[in-house]
């Protein structure tokens, strides 16, 4: 009985874990629509894109794995959860606060470094919200660890709210309302994108705020002989956090340093926006992750069943290519997503949606080495990544632009995506049913093809030719799809008006 209540209690909490967390990422992506409509110049956009790739590279650095370290030793039966944590946060805080110490005082040689010298308080700006996510991610640790689930996404989500609002009032209302005497005393109409970073840090530091009952929850209780023990186990994960961070933004981060036009900034900030467009993907696999894999392992008596993994790998890939071609098909309608100065970047969202399948199939096969310990493999595979994307970027971006930044990331996941499947072969076996995938992949790959072709034939009114023959080819890989794996007579109620009788 108490497994069965723990196991429903671990649905529950995943489940609202994952939804906010994809909620949270959609209403997000839900920005990309409004810079690009609203900032004045792809430029703009393009600074939004560059410096938050830094800051996701510096949080990274910055949590120097303490939160994996947090919940390893608050389980350990001989140590203090509460010591554990207020070493922890004293220590994350500590090195949060220099940080932001230096950028501010450093902020215009770092500025001119990035090559935005008239504008170094967006390093400032950047620098105290980075820190200040840094410094939060144990709270937010803490709040997992007590399995307070609810506060967590409450928490996660009132920043998302706030940064929204934030971003409507200052890009959209404040423009409307500039000559009112309570805004005409602060409000700049030519500061533009600079109040996208002031909004995050408002929303941070009243995020930041809201934790503080989280911060004081537990007696304070330093300990330097902990300290050394948690940074022992910790740095080691640093290197793998930062090679995987940088297979996610070393495109957008090494771009204006590789790129030899003179609009790199405008290049940088189509590529980013076309980038988000292709986010699509990356949220509705995760949202199949969190709605289906529980299903395929409720289908197994064994809960560590190989079988399930197997299960798990076909329907992921068999959806991530319906999301695909869904995708391409009606990109001609997507594409109003974002303005259309943006529109001659469009071209590499198929690039960036093949990167996202890659990657789910990776982090999928990362089974291997966790169930196994060979945890080393995974840093390995990350560096190996690291490597062919620099390797290509430095290559290639000066030559052909983002096309580069794109395909890079795509070459990347896939390289370690193979390697992943043929080491973990050696230490654990799972029957992937590569007759199905494969097959998959190859209709895939030819309704594609037939797509691009019809559209190269008939230039002409391509848009209304495009929606006619894409939604054909969609609809016979989902008779294909339902046919093979996936009878409606399956489904949740509506499944028995679809049994043979």
């Amino acid at each position: 009985m108490t497994d069965k209540k723990d196991m429903r209690s671990l649905a529950k909490d995943t489940a609202i874990y994952g939804m906010s967390s994809i909620i949270g990422k959609f209403l997000n992506w839900l920005l990309v629509p409004l810079y690009t409509y609203v900032l004045k110049q792809q430029a703009d956009y393009g600074i939004v894109t560059n410096l938050y790739a830094w800051t996701a590279f510096l949080l990274v650095i910055l949590t120097y794995g303490m939160e994996t370290g947090f919940f390893r030793f608050a389980n350990r039966e001989d140590k203090s959860p509460s010591q554990v944590y207020s070493t922890i946060l004293t220590c994350i805080g500590s090195t949060s606060l220099l940080f932001a110490i230096l950028c501010c005082v450093f902020a215009q040689p770092i500025a001119s470094w990035l090559g935005y010298a008239d504008h170094k308080e967006f390093i400032s700006l950047l620098a105290v919200v980075v820190s200040m996510d840094a410094f939060a991610s144990i709270p937010f640790a803490y709040l997992r660890y007590k399995k307070r689930p609810i506060r967590f996404a409450a928490l996660k989500l009132l920043f998302v709210f706030l940064n929204i609002l934030l971003n409507l009032f200052f890009l959209v209302i404040c423009p409307k309302i500039q000559d009112w005497r309570i805004i005409i005393g602060w409000y700049n109409p030519d500061y533009g994108v600079g109040y996208v970073f002031v909004a995050n840090i408002i929303a941070t530091a009243i995020q930041t705020l809201c934790l503080l009952p989280a911060v004081f929850a537990e007696k304070y209780s330093f300990s330097w002989s902990l300290l050394k023990e948690l940074l022992r186990y910790s740095l080691p994960l640093l290197v793998l956090g930062v090679a995987g961070i940088m297979n996610q933004t070393l495109d957008r981060i090494l771009f204006p340093f590789l790129y030899t036009g003179a609009d790199a900034q405008t290049q940088l900030g189509i590529y980013g926006a076309c980038f988000k467009v292709a986010m699509v993907m990356m949220m509705f696999t995760q949202a199949f992750r969190y709605a289906y894999e529980p299903y395929v392992f409720s289908k197994h008596k064994d809960k560590q069943s190989v079988e399930a993994y197997a299960d798990a790998m076909k329907y992921y890939i068999i959806f991530s290519y319906l999301i695909l071609l869904g995708m391409v098909f009606y990109l001609d309608i997507l594409k109003f997503i974002i303005a259309e100065s943006y529109w001659s970047g469009l071209k590499i969202v198929p690039i960036v949606l093949w990167t996202y399948i890659f990657q789910g199939v990776y982090f999928n096969l990362s089974f291997w080495y966790k169930l196994t310990d060979k945890t080393q493999w995974g840093a390995w595979f990350s560096l190996i990544g690291v490597g062919i994307t620099f390797v290509l970027q430095l290559i290639f971006v000066p030559r052909i632009g983002y096309i580069a930044s794109a395909a890079s990331s795509t070459v990347c996941y896939f390289v370690i995506m193979l390697l992943s499947y043929f080491v973990g072969k050696k230490y654990l076996v799972i029957p992937y049913d590569l007759k199905s995938i494969g097959g998959y992949t190859l209709l895939t790959i030819v309704l594609l093809a037939v797509f691009y072709t019809v559209r190269y034939l008939v230039p002409v009114h391509a848009m209304t030719i495009s929606m006619i023959v894409g939604t054909l080819l969609l609809l016979v890989y989902i008779m294909i799809l339902i046919k093979k794996d996936f009878p409606l007579s399956g489904l949740p109620v509506i499944g028995r008006y679809f049994t043979h009788k």
